[in-house]
Order: structure tokens, then C-alpha cells, then sequence
């Protein structure tokens, strides 16, 4: 049997399981998505919370640190007896990296915010939270995004090993054509998996770089 990669060959692969790579794109951005909103709301909260308290911050940033040195594969299989296979045990592993860069850049752009804005603010009677929503997280915004915008790309990665778990999204492909190494279709699997997800991950930067640019106030952009 003929196992030889030639590009005829993958376009044919392509247009046999078009409709399949779709279907798994579909899947792999959505676990992303919705593992982003839950960091997001859980690091924006965290940030919030330490970014004035030093050793808060500091136990806050050091164990997000050390949560994400923990091997991608080690903490699926640890979650898979847990929460089974699947979408669970990916979506909390997703959330789990996530926090990192988004505590931190939360932390960043608060502390940047200048003391004098907060104090003018102060002055004209607003309440701590009130300060808070309306004049340091928008001036902040900018910063946090892009913490946001670092995880996106680091889950879309991870979201890919989690078939390891039976995740959902273009991991299944690659993980396919690497368990078939020396079949016929085993580099077109993972050939195809691999590249959907580069294309994945440019479009979601891209994406993001509109993002933070439509919704950062005039004045603060660069």
C-alpha cells in the first residue's frame, strides 16, 4: 500500500471530509469560547480583587504561575476520572490556563491607571465601585484584553491535546493520524488538524485585535 504524501492526495482527503473539518472547527472554537468567558469572568474578578494587596496579588500571581507549569496531558488525565471524558475535563483545563495571563494583565492595567484620575473621581463623590467599573477598568481595558487575547491563543493549542480525553474540536484529527502512522490517510489527519488549527488560531488573533480596538475608548488607543 502506496503511503506516500502527495498534494492531490490531501485535497482529495479535504473535499471527502470537508463537512467533518467544519464540524470540528465549530466544535474546537466553541469549547474555546466558552472556556474565555468563564477565565475571563473569573480573572477579571481575581485581578479586581488583589491588584491593591500585595501579598494577595502576590499569592494570587504565583499560583496562577505555577498552575500552568502543570503539563497539559498530566492535568487531563487527572480531571478524566473526575469529570469524565469529553467536554468537561476540557473546558476546566482550558479555564485553568487561561487565568494566567488574564489575573496578571488585569493586575498590569489597574495598577497603571493614575492615581490622579481615581482621586478626581473620588472627589466628585463616587463610591469605590463605581470608580471601579466606570473609570479603572475602562482605562484599563486595553490591557486586560490583551491578556485575554494571549489566552485565547494558548487554550486554542491545549483545546487541541485535550483529545487526548476525547475533547471536542480538531484535535481529533491529528490525534487520528498520529495513532495511524503508516496507514494511508494517516498525514492527511494530521496534517489537516494541524493546519485548520493554525488558520483557527490567526483568525481568532485577528479577531481580537478588532475587539480591542472597537472597544477601547478613542483617547486610549495608541
Amino acid at each position: 500500500m502506496n503511503t506516500g504524501f502527495t498534494f492531490s492526495s490531501f485535497v482529495e482527503f479535504l473535499n471527502e471530509r470537508w463537512s467533518d473539518v467544519v464540524d470540528l472547527t465549530v466544535q474546537h472554537l466553541t469549547v474555546v469560547a466558552i472556556s474565555l468567558v468563564i477565565a475571563m469572568a473569573l480573572g477579571v474578578l481575581i485581578g479586581v480583587a488583589v491588584w491593591n494587596r500585595p501579598i494577595s496579588r502576590a499569592t494570587a500571581l504565583t499560583a496562577a504561575g505555577i498552575a500552568i507549569t502543570i503539563p497539559s496531558l498530566a492535568l487531563l488525565a487527572l480531571l478524566s476520572p473526575l469529570l469524565g471524558l469529553g467536554w468537561g475535563p476540557t473546558i476546566v483545563a482550558l479555564v485553568f490556563y487561561s487565568l494566567l495571563p488574564i489575573i496578571r494583565n488585569t493586575v498590569v492595567g489597574l495598577r497603571e491607571v493614575p492615581a490622579d484620575v481615581v482621586e478626581s473621581a473620588r472627589g466628585m463623590g463616587m463610591g469605590r465601585i463605581r470608580i471601579m467599573v466606570t473609570t479603572q477598568l475602562p482605562i484599563a481595558w486595553p490591557v486586560i484584553i490583551t491578556g485575554v487575547r494571549v489566552a485565547a491563543q494558548l487554550t486554542i493549542g491545549i483545546a487541541a491535546i485535550a483529545a487526548y480525553v476525547a475533547g471536542p474540536g480538531l484535535g481529533q484529527y491529528i490525534f487520528t493520524g498520529l495513532s495511524s502512522i503508516g496507514s494511508k490517510n494517516a498525514i492527511n489527519y494530521a496534517l489537516t488538524g494541524t493546519v485548520a488549527v493554525i488558520v483557527l488560531a490567526l483568525l481568532v488573533d485577528g479577531a481580537f485585535i478588532l475587539i480591542a480596538r472597537y472597544t477601547t475608548s478613542r483617547g486610549l488607543r495608541a
